[in-house]
């Protein structure tokens, strides 16, 4: 059995309307302890609206070698980048 103390990763909203943004890693033996000790380190000065906690171990990623082969198909579908579109200056954060 494992003994050590689970890594959370600890992702913060500065602002509503904004994206929640990776903040950084805390050790917690639970979600209830890791979003308190994520409060205590990460937002003491108010940055934060929202937090959220992730177990680092239940993040799944793909290895950057395979990078070309999994991202590229989406080059040739340029109608999904945002280039097309006027976004007026009064919309904010987009």
């Amino acid at each position: 059995m494992n003994k050590e103390t689970p890594v959370w990763e600890v992702f913060i909203r500065p602002r509503t309307g904004l994206a929640h943004k990776h903040a950084g890693s805390v050790h917690a033996a639970d979600e209830v302890m890791a979003l308190q000790a994520a409060r205590d380190v990460y937002t003491r000065r108010g940055e934060g609206q929202s937090v959220w906690v992730v177990r680092s171990a239940d993040i799944v990623a793909f290895d950057p070698a395979d990078k070309d082969e999994l991202l590229e198909p989406s080059a040739d579908k340029i109608y999904r980048h945002p280039s097309f579109y006027n976004i007026p200056d009064d919309v904010g954060h987009m």
